[in-house]
């Protein structure tokens, strides 16, 4: 089911100084995200992803197009109809947002007075989200006595105290350290399978992507230009963007400067062997080139885990007289997609 669905929207801000243009941030876009999915947004500064989600939660009226939330039209409605609408959306920030004058419980508190919630069951929602993220030993803390991780943590606690469909968590991850990092994630994760919680995770890393997200929307300059499973943007990109980003994570065919490099120190023909989930195809083409008596060394490249399915690139340099590599790859090109790197 369609949780949040955008059609043509567009939110244009007016020109900042005298004479110059208005800016586009988001351009004519069209994206639906489904009930109880990770979803993913990644672009680079500017691209628009912040405002998209600011679009979400009615912070920022869209200036032209429709958007849908939970199956209610959102684009034009009233501050008061607003105003409920965000109690289903929680959010988490790069920055954590706390009241340095609140304890972690008063933190947290905050929504649920904000709702109308009254002391006996705000009480046990606080007590059970303590426990949940981990902090119930931190209740009577202020944040700066806190870490960033557990900053972060009070943070989802506080998102998650109205008991929210939607959780939009806007760089949530860019102000941690690695570890912790991960240590977030997994309990975004946590949040998602245990509550069926809607997640749109908006991000400039596509580490965050590859570890969480189900499916994945690639923004530049305010337009969407690729959207799928994280699987499929990853192993097969289609756009210059889309595979600008999985290069920062996944080591593809070498470039320009890298095969020069290769070529060097490597001699032989060099090919890229492309694998993709699951399949046996690996050992089958080495023992065909092992057959045939064809050299071959692994110059570049590896094999990539996204969320327990596989895929990889493999450069080879293959040696050998030139019509016995030819047969090899005709051969082996019945396991594997084979690329001569010229």
């Amino acid at each position: 089911m369609t949780i949040v669905s955008f059609s043509n929207v567009s939110k244009t801000f007016p020109p900042t100084q005298r004479g110059s243009a208005p800016l586009v941030a988001i351009d004519s876009v069209d994206l639906d995200i489904q009930a109880g999915e990770i979803f993913g947004i990644i672009g680079y500064s500017g691209a628009g992803k912040s405002t998209l989600v600011r679009l979400i939660n009615a912070l920022e009226p869209a200036t032209s197009g429709r958007i849908e939330v939970k199956g209610a039209e959102i684009t034009g409605q009233p501050e008061r109809r607003l105003r409920a609408l965000r109690l289903g959306i929680g959010m988490i920030f790069q920055q954590f947002n706390l009241f340095s004058s609140k304890t972690v419980w008063g933190n947290i508190e905050y929504p649920l007075q904000v709702a109308g919630i009254k002391q006996p069951e705000r009480n046990a929602r606080i007590s059970d989200l303590l426990n949940f993220v981990g902090l119930a030993d931190k209740a009577a803390s202020y944040p700066d006595q806190l870490s960033g991780g557990q900053k972060q943590r009070v943070g989802i606690a506080r998102a998650l105290a109205t008991s929210p469909d939607i959780l939009l968590a806007d760089e949530a991850t860019s102000a941690l350290d690695p570890e912790t990092t991960q240590e977030v994630l997994a309990l975004l994760r946590r949040v998602n399978e245990q509550f069926g919680t809607t997640i749109v995770v908006i991000t400039h890393e596509m580490e965050v992507i590859k570890s969480i997200a189900h499916r994945v929307a690639v923004m530049d300059a305010g337009r969407i230009i690729e959207v799928g499973p994280v699987f499929d943007i990853f192993s097969d990109p289609q756009t210059e963007a889309s595979r600008r980003f999985v290069s920062t994570v996944v080591q593809a065919v070498p470039g320009p400067d890298e095969l020069a490099l290769l070529r060097v120190r490597h001699p032989g023909r060099i090919v890229t062997l492309s694998f993709k989930d699951g399949n046996d195809s690996q050992s089958s083409v080495f023992l065909e080139l092992g057959r045939r008596a064809v050299g071959f060394e692994l110059i570049y490249g590896g094999i990539n885990d996204i969320q327990g399915r596989t895929f990889g690139h493999l450069t080879l340099a293959l040696t050998g007289p030139d019509d016995v590599i030819d047969q090899a790859i005709a051969s082996i090109e019945s396991f594997v997609v084979v690329s001569e790197v010229r």
